[in-house]
């Protein structure tokens, strides 16, 4: 099962919510709240399209998330001097399970 890792990686203004180097991990279609650091609606929402595209092995690169491996969103929220929050630049990175990626490339060249 894939698993994302989504980390905050940088803050303009002041996030109520999330704090440099906080995560959301992401397990299949699930949260796992053991290892996540915070949940915000609004953030949720900047990353929320692309969990499900970048699970199946879409690259960032192929959407225009990032130039790499990994994905880079922004969260909802504009900031200073428009709202008193802040906003969120996420990194998301795809951690494959190594097992399951050796047996569909098995199964696909049966």
């Amino acid at each position: 099962m894939e698993k994302l890792i989504i980390k905050a990686v940088e803050i303009k203004g002041r996030c109520p919510v999330f704090k440099v180097g906080d995560k959301v991990v992401i397990e299949g279609p699930k949260v796992n709240l053991k290892e996540t650091d915070a949940i915000c609606t609004h953030a949720f929402a900047s990353f929320l399209p692309y969990i499900v595209a970048l699970r199946k092995g879409i690259k960032a690169s192929e959407i225009g998330l990032g130039k790499g491996e990994k994905a880079y969103v922004q969260c909802l929220d504009p900031g200073p001097p428009y709202t008193d929050g802040g906003t969120v630049i996420f990194e998301i990175t795809v951690i494959r399970n190594e097992a399951e990626e050796s047996m569909e490339s098995s199964e696909r060249s049966d």
